[in-house]
């Protein structure tokens, strides 16, 4: 578990990973009580410098091969994992000959309510020697084996995302994180119609293909704030592409 002033969530996150072997807090220097909550919770607490960070990748791989055992099972300091998941993980590697990567499903929150919307998935469960984390803004994982996603029917397996940010704190964050989106992804180039066409596509598949509409006016926001997402990076990555030619 990566963490930077997580302390709000993190008791009830710990509480639900009882059981597990080790849990490895790699903190980023945080300034709250994150770090005290963790250590009096039995965690081992490893430390990666902040820096000018502000996003947990950098950290990532540092706390994957922080880890004493082989297997690695990657969660946020805002997630819950119900005791269906850890026992079905530990009957996976249990099985013979299993080496797979295992995706997990989240069912994430939305204006005080869990969103109806497709669970999405995070690769979050594999061999450490096997793995390697990308330092950029939502990277997933490199893994040097198969991939498996857990069934989308076991409602049971999912991981609960507590994050619940208020729009105001959801606009905050989507502009530090397009900043970085924009770093990451300043090799590409969008013409005038993939420009026009992305935010529509994204506010689609959040709303009519996941389901949002089953949400109501919810849903209808939270496809807003995913086809803003894209507005916002898509504006920055133009601006940058016109300082260039100056």
């Amino acid at each position: 578990m990566n963490t930077y002033n997580a302390e709000v969530h993190l008791q009830k996150v710990l509480d639900s990973l009882k059981g597990f072997d080790e849990i490895v807090v790699c903190d980023m220097e945080s300034t709250d009580s994150t770090a005290a909550i963790a250590a009096d919770n039995g965690c081992r607490v490893v430390t990666f410098p902040k820096g000018n960070h502000n996003i947990c990748e950098p950290a990532r791989d540092f706390a994957i091969h922080s880890a004493k055992y082989d297997w690695v099972f990657v969660v946020d300091a805002d997630e819950i994992v119900p005791k269906a998941l850890k026992d079905y993980l530990y009957s996976r590697i249990n099985e013979p000959g299993f080496n797979s990567a295992l995706a997990v499903a989240r069912q994430n929150m939305f204006l005080g309510r869990p969103a109806t919307a497709s669970p999405d998935y995070q690769l979050r469960f594999f061999l450490k020697n096997k793995t390697t984390w990308p330092a950029t803004i939502h990277s997933r994982p490199k893994v040097e084996c198969k991939v498996e996603n857990i069934p989308a029917n076991r409602k049971d397996l999912y991981m609960i995302h507590l994050d619940d940010l208020s729009i105001k704190s959801r606009i905050d964050k989507m502009n530090v994180y397009s900043d970085y989106e924009v770093v990451k992804r300043s090799h590409k180039k969008y013409g005038t119609v993939k420009m026009l066409v992305r935010p529509w596509w994204f506010f689609i598949r959040s709303f009519i293909l996941g389901k949002g509409i089953t949400d109501g006016k919810r849903g209808l926001v939270r496809a807003y704030m995913a086809s803003l997402y894209q507005i916002i990076y898509l504006s920055k990555l133009y601006e940058n592409s016109v300082k260039d030619k100056r």
